[in-house]
């Protein structure tokens, strides 16, 4: 009996617990395997890209940098998120710094055509130098496009209108905007 208990006793505290550690083990790596292949898939759906613009004239100058990155749902529809920052500058008269998110949702019924949809939000700074003392115009502005354009692989050529466009804001100048769009 002595012998069965001692041969329990080895089961108990190396056999037993090697086991488990050899079936637990392997199981962890498979959910880490797994993990990191639905990481995987998931990072191969997104898509980088954005603007870059720069306009620079006598006296005048407009920089902007507008980072964005989609997630491509399916063949059909992306969805995803983007910032912007601009700052234009007139010479003796303003000076404006404008900055915000948007959120991007795109259609492509096929794959040469793209129907977009944008709402963006930005905070607008406006000083107008060219009075004394200088006045000081901060406000948000919300702007929803909706866009059409030529797709060929990743890059849209098309024109986006603002339907909450108003000329009283000094955002934009117009409701209508070309734009070319490209994610990799």
């Amino acid at each position: 009996m002595m012998n069965f208990k001692i041969n329990f006793h080895i089961f108990l505290t190396f056999v037993l617990p090697s086991l488990l550690f050899l079936t637990v083990i392997p199981s962890g790596y498979a959910q880490e395997s797994e993990n990191s292949q639905q990481k995987s898939i998931f990072w191969s759906h997104v898509h980088f890209g954005g603007g870059l613009g720069l306009s620079v004239g006598s006296g005048y100058s407009n920089i902007m940098v507008a980072p964005s990155a989609i997630y491509e749902v399916n063949d059909y529809f992306s969805t995803g998120l983007g910032a912007q920052y601009s700052y234009v500058s007139s010479r003796d008269y303003f000076n404006s710094h404008l900055y915000g998110l948007s959120l991007i949702e795109l259609f492509n019924p096929i794959p040469e055509a793209q129907i977009s949809v944008e709402l963006e939000q930005l905070r607008v700074n406006n000083t107008y130098t060219q009075f004394n003392p200088e006045i000081k115009d901060n406000f948000w502005n919300t702007a929803l496009f909706l866009g059409a354009g030529y797709r060929a692989d990743n890059v849209t050529v098309g024109i986006r209108y603002n339907v909450l466009y108003k000329e009283a804001n000094n955002v934009y100048s117009q409701g209508w905007m070309p734009f070319v769009r490209v994610y990799f």
